[in-house]
């Protein structure tokens, strides 16, 4: 039974939104534009705000969907497990190629079913980073330091080496970013040049 609600929690993360909304409103696959990534923000960057609203809400509602599915059917599993399960779907789709997003929208989902205080230190982090920075795959990165962070001040989580990987499947889906910074090629928030990319329905 629990393979079953493994399973489900992977393919909702596998919905691919941005795909779709890419595809069916304005005919193109987001992955060719852009960062060539298809989550929220690069949405936003190509196609606009709301569209880039309509892909955050609904990978915020994988996450929350995926994290709430022991809950709605009474399961002896750990929420935050089958969140993250969707969080790899979102990253890995199996609708999409395995070609996914980089996990920030969908974990967010996650947090807010799992744990509503471990959102708003993650994401206070994430948006303060990428304030002081201009870059948006540091703030990514730093969602995933904020938890670990968090899980060391509550001992009786148990959730220390799941957040301590969790920085480390990050820093994965963010090697390009990270190269492009070496390089001093990552684009920042502000960037005039990010301007460009968008695309005119």
């Amino acid at each position: 039974m629990n393979v079953i609600f493994l399973l489900a929690a992977y393919l909702i993360g596998s919905i691919p939104t941005a795909l779709i909304v890419g595809k069916l409103f304005f005919k193109i696959d987001i992955r060719e534009h852009g960062s060539n990534n298809p989550g929220a923000t690069n949405t936003i960057r190509v196609l606009g705000k709301r569209a880039g609203l309509i892909v955050l809400i609904v990978d915020i509602g994988k996450g929350a969907l995926a994290a709430a599915l022991p809950l709605l059917f009474h399961l002896d599993m750990e929420p935050l497990t089958l969140g993250l399960i969707a969080v790899v779907g979102h990253c890995f789709p199996i609708f999409a190629h395995f070609r996914g997003g980089k996990a920030i929208a969908t974990t967010a989902g996650t947090l807010l079913v799992v744990n509503p205080w471990m959102l708003l230190i993650a994401y206070v982090t994430f948006f303060g980073v990428i304030f002081i920075t201009k870059y948006v795959f540091l703030g990514s990165i730093s969602v995933g330091v904020a938890l670990l962070i968090y899980s060391f001040f509550q001992p009786g989580m148990g959730y220390e080496l799941i957040f301590f990987l969790f920085i480390i499947f990050l820093l994965f889906l963010h090697r390009s970013n990270i190269r492009n910074f070496i390089a001093h090629k990552e684009p920042k928030i502000n960037d005039k040049k990010v301007k460009d990319d968008r695309i005119k329905k």
